[in-house]
Order: structure tokens, then sequence, then C-alpha cells
């Protein structure tokens, strides 16, 4: 492949925290221009850590601008008419106060495209929409936990995250169809639309998600995690051809079914807990991986990490992981995040 999937492509930033310069990011690993335009003083971000603003910014140039201003208002016009799209996550009186609209920027470009990152869109109001309030709003915290423990969050930003790849496929939609207009995306429609099974469930047959023992799945036994001689495993048998290599390792009999697993789930949970004891976590993941059997001792992240070390990259002096993202042909360049600007006074 001759140059980045992304070169020619100038996207600006207007992003606060996480959602927004991640979306920003994964465009800049495939090659597109992304300028991030900070307030004076810089984006809050900054104030967290190096390593955390790196982590979301790598690949981009940075330019500080007040917004607020008619000097910072010129400037942003003048950037606008000569770039593809903005993407801003910011509340929505913030984003039309600012002008950060396709309605308001159409002037200086009318194929510009306008992505909107909200908690509940353009015309959702401004409540509070932080990542941990939006998952406990949506259900996801309900449904996950033991039974007879709280709801729970899973550690890290999952609805941010999966919002910032939302709206960098909007984005890139509309960069393909050619025009320009307004993209809204928000937190909140963006997890319930990956309850996807689960939501459709319970609007056509009344099904109501009900929490498992050890994350086990609703309807596939056994799929969940297990306790080992030396840690947890996942282990997840979607099929009685998995269920019979499984059983013929761990030297239990019957349940040939996955209706008959399901049915009997607590017989079943039973005889796999007592056969897994026998060896650690990592030691059944060296046993079952070979016949195919999805399974995975649990791991923290530090181990993750040194087991996987084609997915980490240098950028500057950080370490960081990589583009997801694998194109034949393509490597990414890894340029560190940008250092903090002088505010441009430029008219």
């Amino acid at each position: 492949m001759s140059g980045s999937p992304l070169a020619g492509i100038r996207v600006l930033e207007v992003g606060v925290m996480l959602a927004g310069p991640y979306a920003t990011m994964m465009l800049a690993d495939l090659g597109a221009e992304v300028i991030k335009i900070e307030p004076p003083g810089g984006e809050i971000s900054r104030q967290v850590s190096d390593s955390y603003f790196a982590s979301l910014n790598r690949n981009k140039r940075s330019v500080c601008l007040d917004l607020q201003s008619e000097q910072g208002q010129r400037r942003l016009a003048e950037l606008v008419a000569d770039s593809h799209a903005l993407l801003v996550n910011m509340k929505p009186s913030v984003i039309r106060k600012l002008g950060l609209t396709f309605e308001n920027l159409r002037r200086f470009n009318p194929k510009i495209v306008c992505v909107a990152m909200t908690g509940f869109g353009l015309d959702g109001g401004d409540d509070p929409a932080f990542d941990y309030v939006i998952q406990a709003a949506t259900g996801v915290a309900a449904m996950t936990g033991d039974p007879d423990g709280p709801p729970t969050l899973p550690g890290y930003s999952s609805a941010d995250n999966s919002t910032g790849l939302t709206a960098a496929l909007g984005l890139l939609a509309m960069i393909v169809a050619g025009r320009g207009g307004q993209v809204d995306v928000c937190l909140r429609d963006v997890m319930l639309s990956q309850l996807n099974y689960r939501a459709a469930a319970y609007l056509n047959d009344g099904v109501v998600p009900r929490r498992y023992p050890n994350g086990a799945h609703s309807f596939y036994v056994p799929a969940q995690l297990f306790p080992t001689a030396d840690g947890y495993l996942a282990l997840f048998v979607t099929h009685d051809g998995f269920w019979r290599l499984f059983a013929a390792e761990a030297g239990i009999e019957g349940f040939p079914t996955m209706a008959e697993r399901s049915a009997r789930r607590e017989e079943v949970l039973a005889l796999v807990t007592a056969a897994l004891a026998g060896d650690s976590a990592k030691g059944w993941e060296a046993r079952l991986r070979p016949l195919g059997i999805p399974a995975a001792a649990v791991r923290g992240l530090p181990d993750a990490l040194e087991q996987t070390p084609e997915a980490l990259v240098t950028a500057g002096g950080f370490r960081l992981v990589g583009s997801p993202i694998r194109i034949e042909g393509y490597e990414p360049q890894y340029r560190p995040p940008p250092a903090l600007p002088a505010a441009d006074h430029s008219s």
C-alpha cells in the first residue's frame, strides 16, 4: 500500500478527556492529520498525567485557541475551511455556544462533517453523562456482578471507548459519502445498541436479564469463570463439539447436548468446578487451547501486556498499546502527543 489509508484527510478535534480524543487518535493512527484544538492552559486531561494524555493523543498536532474570543473564532473558521471534519465531545449547550455545529460552520465549508459526541444527544440536554453514569443508566451495571452482590462496573471506560469508535465510524461514513452534515452520537444510545441481543430478548420475548454467579452466560453452559487449583479460568463452551472435547480432557461423562446442560446447569457446573480444581488456570489453558476450546486464565494487566509484546508501541518517550487495526501493507508511525502550544493570537 502506498501511503496511509487516511492520507490527505484532516480532522479537527475539540476533545475532552477520553471519548473524543480516543476517536480521533484511531483516525490519526491510520494516517489522518488530526489537529487538536485546546483552550488556553491546555485540554484538562493534561492535568491527569503525561501517560494518560499520551495514551489518547499520540500522532496529533495541537493549536491553542480561545473559542470564546473573536480571534479564536476567526482562526477556527480558517481551519474549518481547509478540513474534512470536526469532532467535539462537550455538553450540547457548550457545543452550540462555541458554534461547533454544521449549521454554524457550513458557511465556511459546506462539506465539513461535524460530529457531536454527547451524553444524551444534541437535543438531549446537559445532564452530566460520565462513563459510569451511563453504564448505570442503561442497565449495564445492573446486569453485571454476582446475583447476591451489588451492581458492578468494569475496570475501564467501556462507554467512552465504545462511543469514540462509533463516532469515528460515523465521521468516516460521511466523508465517504462526500457531503457535509451533522453527526450526532451519544453515550446512552451507543451503550443501548451494544446490549443488542439482551435488549431484543426483552423487547420481543419479555426476558429480563438476570445475573448468574461468576459472570455465567444465560444459556451456554459451561460458560463463565471457574476457580482452579491456582487462579481463575474463563471457559466458554458454546456448542456440543467443544463440550465433547472438554469433557474428555476433564474426565466428565454425560450431558451431551447444550439443551441438557442448560436445563441441568447446577449439576454440570458442580462437575466442571470439581474437575478444574485438579490443575491451575494456566495449566488448563495450556491443555485446552491446543484442542481448540475457548479458555483463558484470568490475568492481571501487567501479565496480559507481557504476553502480548506485539501489541505494544513506542511514541516518543511513551510505551503504549498500538492501534488494533491491522492493514496489509501499512505500518503506523507512532509520534508522541503534542506539547502544549502557545496560545494562537493570529487574526
